[in-house]
């Protein structure tokens, strides 16, 4: 099966009306829907990043979602010097010293998960992944849990709180539900409470979701389009995270105005934006942030041979304080997976979309050795 039209299923089984809505809405740099604007453009993404002022705590945000659903300091609700010392500490964490501290972890669950291939028979990745990311987040945050049930847990507090910041009808009980996998994921992860469980949960979903939606996906794209010589490249681990996109929209709402540009010669926003260079954002206003249309993953195959720049590969995980301090830990797992499985140079033998994931997912990716 051709690579793109596989991982498009992840897309049409999970959101598929939300989907067609960007794909239809992407001819222009942003589209104004009421009080919402949907953006697609790289320099509008990044303004609303890095020129906009944000309300972190703002219904139908991934922010408020996790403000509600937890207790605790939030790296999403905190602000000013008290947000720049635990994005410190967390990117600290996850830095050099950081990832090579965890990488044992996942490395040898890597090296006891795929021993079936080299027998000749078949493994799923998912399961693999969700192990690989719940073992590694319980060492992240300090923890002794069992990876595979921290990951299910995790997964399911995602799943449900998603429904509150993604677009769509509502749901009967959503919010009872997401509380509940929520209190589930917090009583796992710290069950004697405490100032930081709330963050320690936080960390966990992110570290999990993202890892379970991306590796899957990415080892899935790389046996459709024979990549695997490039297995040891930085720029195929670069690429496919570019066309990936694990967290495909970011839902933001605007704290003050502002003003998003339009790239130059494209047409300003559609909608009743008013102005002539660019599109106005209004205090209140939600803004989804389309990542995946940035980083023009939706037009651009990846090509480790000639890879796009590498500061437009970097918006996927978000761009100035708005960054997300696990890419150096999302890159390095990526990497030891595609060289781990590179000499078996394995075959996608089945696949099945989850439809009920938070981010575009493989529920099962069954592979084998060629």
């Amino acid at each position: 099966m051709n690579a793109r039209s596989r991982d498009r299923r992840v897309y049409l089984a999970g959101h598929p009306v939300l989907f067609a809505l960007l794909a239809a809405t992407r001819s222009r740099p942003t589209w104004r829907l009421g009080r919402t604007l949907l953006v697609h453009d790289r320099e509008a993404f990044t303004a609303a990043l890095t020129r906009i002022p944000l309300d972190r705590t703002a219904e139908g945000t991934t922010g408020g979602a996790a403000t509600r659903l937890t207790s605790g300091d939030l790296l999403f609700d905190q602000h000013g010097d008290t947000h720049r010392r635990t994005r410190r500490s967390t990117a600290d964490s996850l830095g050099a010293a950081g990832v090579a501290r965890l990488r044992p972890t996942w490395t040898e669950i890597l090296d006891r998960g795929l021993k079936p291939l080299h027998d000749g028979d078949t493994v799923d990745l998912v399961p693999l992944t969700a192990e690989l990311a719940g073992t590694t987040a319980a060492a992240l945050i300090g923890r002794t849990l069992d990876g595979p049930s921290l990951a299910a847990a995790a997964c399911a507090a995602a799943a449900t709180a998603a429904r509150a910041h993604v677009p769509g009808l509502p749901r009967f009980g959503a919010a009872r539900r997401a509380r509940e996998a929520t209190e589930r994921l917090s009583a796992l992860v710290a069950p004697d409470g405490g100032p930081s469980s709330g963050l320690a949960t936080m960390l966990a979903v992110a570290a999990i979701t993202t890892t379970v939606a991306a590796l899957p996906r990415a080892a899935a794209w790389t046996a459709d389009a024979n990549l695997w010589g490039y297995a040891h490249s930085p720029a195929l681990v670069d690429e496919l995270l570019r066309v990936t996109a694990p967290t495909p929209l970011l839902p933001r709402v605007a704290a003050a105005p502002g003003l998003l540009p339009a790239s130059p010669g494209k047409p300003r926003a559609q909608g009743r934006s008013g102005g002539s260079g660019g599109c106005p954002v209004r205090a209140g206003d939600r803004m989804l942030l389309i990542a995946r249309h940035a980083v023009e993953a939706h037009r651009l195959d990846p090509d480790p041979a000639r890879p796009v720049p590498a500061q437009i590969a970097q918006l996927v995980f978000g761009v100035g304080p708005h960054a997300c301090p696990g890419a150096r830990l999302a890159r390095a797992q990526l990497a030891d997976l595609l060289q781990a499985l590179a000499p078996l140079r394995p075959v996608v033998v089945k696949a099945r979309a989850d439809r009920h994931s938070a981010l575009p997912s493989w529920r099962s990716l069954i592979v084998r050795a060629s």
